[in-house]
Formats: structure tokens, sequence, C-alpha cells
């Protein structure tokens, strides 16, 4: 309602309800001067006998009018008394001529009845709309905002004794790059294996839930990250060029949801685009900041007051082949899509009032995510393209066994006694058909303290060790035979406060993990133990403080050690410093 119109109907009841002319003579009850530069509040008026200055007197008590608003207006009211005192007075004159007559009287009956209907109907709209209130538009209560802010100190120390001879291989900057000439004389792109690195880092995301009514819900994050990888969003400070260059800010989430469950602890729920980890697991198989893109589907069902299943099940497209590839020539390849299909079935169940047990069956399915061997080709360039080169990882840490891609002839065009590029891409060597146990025991005798063990046990069941080790270029043991292996299995260990909400609330650690070179993929597996990857074991100590309810900080150690190979141990350190709003 525009500001005037309260103004107007105020000045009606006014005119319904007159100052007597004996109340004109003495002045208005004052408005209450503005409260005082200290804040303390005003003197409230004391209540008059006139109607209408005790309601302009509550309108200001309520926020609607402001005092010097109310003093404009008893002001005008008693202007207006003295005109009707002045009426009234020249009334005894003799009657003035036909054309100039008007009715200048309302009985007082009905005078107190359209005062009284216009106060109510007043009172009623102020209430209705608000007048007192700046509400936000209603779209606002939609949209929940949020966000989180870590700071980072890493420390990554090699002991002595590592394989710097180059013995391991970056096969994703192969893979992302210009394919590597097997017949140069350069090496491939190597991982450090022996100079030790301190790095600051941090992360930030910021993102909203959006409520959009009838059991749909969408979100959408932004995250920080060096690169685009799926599994790190941290951004080395002085990285991206340096010199205080701009960091990159990447879609991290971008989703609809869609609840149908019954609810009373049932539930069932749609979920399409790109969403946080559906499944219940460690970060041996889905490292903690990976987005899950494609369809899932979660739900539960209550089976008594102690027990409950949960089930979850989903398509994801890992890679997607370019439209126009290849793209330097007319005739295309045909697409390489890769898929992962999952389903997991668990159960929840309360065992005693202190006992919480969690555990979990999952089947995780890669299509066509293994590496294919090309038709026969030339490759006097390092821009020809193979017609199963997509089938190369997209992204890779490391530890998985790799294979050559293209099936490269000598070319006849070639010089005799000359050496010909031979220009080469990688992909993973084994099929991936995780069969995984998860299962995590919670014990709150000692509230707030809790004390909890997790666990979690996977094997590739498409794992074919003489398949592999004829194609295989890396993880070969000390004898010189494919020594690679199938299987993972991570314990840990915690004690302390559920969730750091208040000062002084803790948590510690302790892990312990076997994770051999193709028991999960390695792209999407942990990407801080060991630097990332598979073919790692070794242990992790940390623990945890919250410093306020929004602020915490951490420090973990993690050492490792390869399982298969070259020697490579590695320590890293990470003190942390967190906010969440």
């Amino acid at each position: 309602m525009p500001p005037s119109r309260p103004f107007l109907l105020i000045a009606l009841l006014h005119a319904l309800n007159p100052l007597r002319a004996e109340e004109t003579l003495a002045p208005a009850e004052p408005v209450p001067d503005a409260p005082p530069a200290t804040g303390l509040p005003a003197t409230q008026p004391a209540p008059s006998q006139n109607v209408t200055v005790n309601l302009i007197n509550r309108l200001v008590q309520k926020g609607i009018l402001t005092r010097d608003e109310a003093t404009a207006l008893i002001q005008q009211a008693e202007a207006d008394a003295a005109t009707a005192a002045q009426n009234a007075a020249t009334a005894a004159l003799p009657p003035p001529a036909a054309d100039d007559m008007r009715v200048t009287y309302i009985p007082e009956v009905v005078r107190n009845q359209m005062r009284d209907q216009i106060k109510q109907d007043l009172m009623a709209q102020a209430h209705e709309e608000k007048w007192s209130e700046k509400a936000a538009p209603d779209w606002t209560s939609r949209i929940r905002p949020f966000g989180d802010l870590r700071v980072r100190y890493e420390g990554t120390f090699f002991p002595g004794g590592n394989d710097n001879t180059g013995a391991f291989p970056n096969f994703n900057a192969i893979n992302t790059g210009a394919p590597l000439d097997v017949n140069g004389s350069q090496f491939s792109p190597q991982y450090n294996v022996d100079q030790n690195r301190n790095r600051a880092r941090l992360r930030a995301r910021v993102g909203a839930e959006i409520l959009l009514g009838d059991g749909f819900n969408g979100g959408i994050r932004l995250a920080t990250g060096d690169t685009n990888s799926p599994t790190s969003p941290n951004q080395t400070l002085g990285g991206s060029g340096g010199n205080f260059s701009k960091y990159a800010i990447w879609l991290d989430r971008a989703f609809l949801s869609y609840e149908a469950g019954p609810g009373d602890g049932e539930e069932l729920t749609f979920l399409l685009g790109r969403f946080d980890n559906p499944f219940f697991s460690t970060e041996i198989q889905w490292d903690d900041d990976l987005g899950f893109d494609g369809l899932a589907l979660r739900g539960k069902v209550k089976v008594s007051d102690r027990a409950t299943t949960f089930f979850t099940a989903g398509c994801f497209p890992v890679y997607n082949t370019d439209f126009n590839f290849a793209s330097n020539q007319p005739s295309k390849f045909s697409s390489t899509d890769k898929w992962l299909a999952a389903a997991q079935l668990g159960i929840d169940w309360k065992i005693t009032d202190d006992l919480t047990a969690k555990f979990a069956v999952a089947y995780y399915d890669f299509n066509g995510i293994e590496g294919q061997l090309s038709s026969p080709m030339y490759t006097p360039t390092a821009s020809d393209a193979g017609d199963t080169d997509t089938t190369r990882p997209g992204f890779a840490q490391r530890g998985n066994t790799y294979m050559p891609l293209r099936d490269i002839l000598d070319d006849p065009a070639t010089p005799a006694g000359s050496i010909q590029p031979k220009y080469q891409y990688y992909g993973l060597a084994s099929r991936f058909r995780n069969l995984t146990c998860t299962g995590k025991l919670d014990y709150d005798h000692f509230k707030p303290v809790r004390i909890s063990l997790l666990g979690e046990a996977t094997k590739n069941l498409a794992f074919d060790r003489s398949a592999i080790s004829r194609k295989a270029v890396n993880n070969y043991g000390p004898a010189g035979s494919f020594d690679g292996g199938d299987t993972a299995w991570y314990l840990n260990f915690q004690i302390g406060n559920p969730a750091l909400e208040a000062l002084g609330d803790w948590q510690a650690g302790f892990g312990y993990r076997y994770v051999e070179t193709d028991a999960v993929v390695d792209g999407f597996t942990d990407s801080d133990f060991g630097g990332g990857g598979t073919n790692v074991q070794g242990f992790t100590l940390g623990a945890s403080m919250a410093l306020t309810k929004a602020v915490r900080c951490g420090l973990r150690w993690m050492s490792s050690n390869e399982i298969t190979g070259p020697p490579l141990k590695s320590d890293i350190i990470q003190l942390d410093l967190h906010a969440k709003f």
C-alpha cells in the first residue's frame, strides 16, 4: 500500500470525529521527540481523551507512522477543528442563497459507526500487508545459500631411496596432451618422487539449495581448483601462472531432485544432473570431493523401529565422445562412450541404545572404460588420430596398469636407416567391475564423545591377470613379470564429538589402507594419500578441533609406500583452517 493511503484514512477518521472547540484552545498532546543519540527509547506519550490523537500515537508506536508525520497530522487536525468551530459560529447567520446551500452536519451515531468500521478495515489491512515490516521478495525464501572456505598448508616429503630413473611416467600428462613419441630421445612426463614440496592451498565453494515446491528441489555449487580435476578443488596459491594471477572457478554441482517418498523415516528421491556421491562409501572407492553426473535413485524403507533398509541405484556417463571426433579428418570415427552402472543395498540398525551399525553391499560396473587397440595406422605427425584414442582416460592419477592404444606400423615412406616417430597414447589395461562392502559402527555410551569404526573392502571382479600381463607397460615386479592386483581394503578408527559445533569439540582418528594397482579406477579414488591413486599402502593419523561453531582447525599425517614396482615412499602433512557459512 502506498504510504499516503493510511494518512488519508486517518484524516477521514479525524473528519468523522472532529476535535471539540474547547480542545483546540489547548495544545494537543505532543508526539515524543526522536530517540536521543544514545539509542535509549523515547518516553511514551500520555493517553489523550481524543480518539484521533490516541490512534495516531498508536500508529507511531507500531512503526506505521514516523513522529514527524504524526505531528503534522495532529497540527492538521487542530486546523480542521478551528475551521469547524468557525463554521458553527456562522451557522446562526441568515441562510445563504439557494445556490450556496450545503449539508454540514452528520449525526453522532452515524459518525461513530463509520469511524469504527474504517478503523477495523485499516487495522486489518495493516496487519495483513505488514505495513510495519520490510518484507523481502517471496523468491528469497526459497533459496538457501551456503559455502565454505579452507586454507591449507601441505608439505610432501620423500625419504631417500625412491627410484628417480624414470620409472614413474605421468600417463595423465601424456593422454591429456600431445601423444608420446616412443622412438624419441626424451623422457616421458614423470612424477616427482625425490624433491620435497611445500604448498599453500585454498579451497572455496559457494552454492545454494533451491526449494521449488511440490517435492522438487534443485542445487548449484561453484568451486575453485587448479584444473578441472574431478577429485580436487584445491587451488595452489601462487599457481596458475603465479604473480597474483586470478584463479578459475568451476561448476561443481548442478542438479534437480524430486522427493516422492512417504516420509516418517521412509523416502524415495530421484536425482538428475551433477550431484554429491549418492553411495555409502569410503575414500578408497570414491574421493570425498567427487561429483557424480547422471541419474540416481535413492530410497529408505523402515523394517522396524530399530532397523531401516536403504538402496541406491544409478546410471552415470563417465565419458562422451566428442561430436566431431576425429576433428582433423572428414570421415569420423565411431563413438566410444563410457558409462558406470551401479547399485547398492544396505541397512541401518540400532542394535542397542548406545550402539548403531550401518552396512551395505554395492556393485559398480564400468562399461567401455578400458583401453582398446586401434586399427593398424601410421603416425608421421603428432596430430594424427587413432580410431581408439578416445578410450584413453580423460583424467587419471596414478597406479592403474596401462596399455598402448595405437597399433603403429612402420611407414614405408620413411628413408631406410632413419628413425621414424611413433606417437602413442595409453589406456587402462584392465576392465573394472567392483563388488564393495562398506560398514560402520558407532558407540555412543560416552556422550558427547562417540567411538566409530569404519571399514571397506572391494574386489575388481573383471581383473584378468594373464590378459593384462600381455599388454601392460607398467606395474612389473622385481622378477620382470606383471605384479598388479585387484583388491583393496580400508579401516579407520575415530573418537570424539560427532559434529564440531562448539569451541573445544574435537575428533581424532587413525586409519590404514591397502589398495592394489587395479583394485579401483585410480582417477576416482582419494587424491591426497600418496599423492593420489592406487598401488599404495600405509596409515593416516589426524585430529581436528572446533574454534567456533563455524570455524575449525585440523592436522593430518599420511605415510604411504608403493605395493609393487620400484620403491616409492612419501609422507604428507596437512594443516587446515576451515570455515563454513
